[in-house]
């Protein structure tokens, strides 16, 4: 069940689609009340996923917030993601492998570099890329929630990142409920066994029904 539907003051929307490159990002508008649906199209694939307010260039998706707001490290199924403002903006309603990071940032393409990665760019630049292009204007650039990824939080404090599990065709679908734009970057994490780039898909509908 997807929760926080309510039903949108506008006509239906048609589905939309958009294929994000392995090593690259794209954005996606997305209205309240549809669902976003991002699936890896190749095992082994992360997503990096951002989110910023259309109608306030101050509000955007706050992994941090949405630590303390569920007092949880680990994103399951029925978890409300939340903006700077401790306001809900998403809440995950499917979920096919469960295993998603909230502690860990975004690489940079200097980080890369210095960690084998030569040539490849980092996320945080491909997504401000994208995030000028789409004429957005954040405070800053906030950490991602990491999809299709997973690091343990031991009791001495360390993170440990875990092998990547993700097979062709998994998927989170999450209900919206605000005017967003988000941004979701396929770069490469620099983290071992979560290294390899893989191609994602992004997707909206009124129901997860359709798409």
């Amino acid at each position: 069940m997807l929760l926080l539907k309510a039903p949108p003051e506008r006509s239906p929307l048609p589905p939309t689609r958009v294929v994000v490159p392995a090593g690259e990002s794209r954005a996606i508008n997305v209205n309240a009340g549809q669902i976003l649906r991002i699936e890896a199209n190749e095992a082994g694939a992360t997503a990096a996923m951002f989110a910023f307010s259309r109608s306030n260039p101050d509000i955007y998706m706050s992994v941090h917030h949405t630590r303390v707001f569920s007092n949880s490290y680990v994103l399951q199924a029925g978890m409300r993601i939340v903006s700077n403002r401790r306001r809900a903006l998403m809440v995950l309603g499917k979920d096919s492998i469960g295993r998603h990071d909230l502690l860990l940032p975004a690489s940079t393409t200097a980080f890369l570099e210095a960690n084998g990665y030569a040539g490849q760019t980092g996320c945080v630049e491909s997504v401000a890329k994208i995030v000028a292009e789409e004429g957005l204007t954040p405070p800053k650039l906030p950490d991602p929630i990491n999809l299709f990824m997973h690091a343990d939080l031991h009791q001495d404090g360390s993170i440990e990142p875990k092998a990547n599990a993700t097979r062709a065709g998994d998927f989170v679908a999450c209900r919206v409920v605000a005017d967003m734009t988000f941004v979701v970057s396929a770069c490469c994490t620099g983290i071992a066994g979560n290294d390899t780039p893989g191609m994602l898909e992004l997707a909206t509908a009124e129901e997860l029904i359709e798409l």
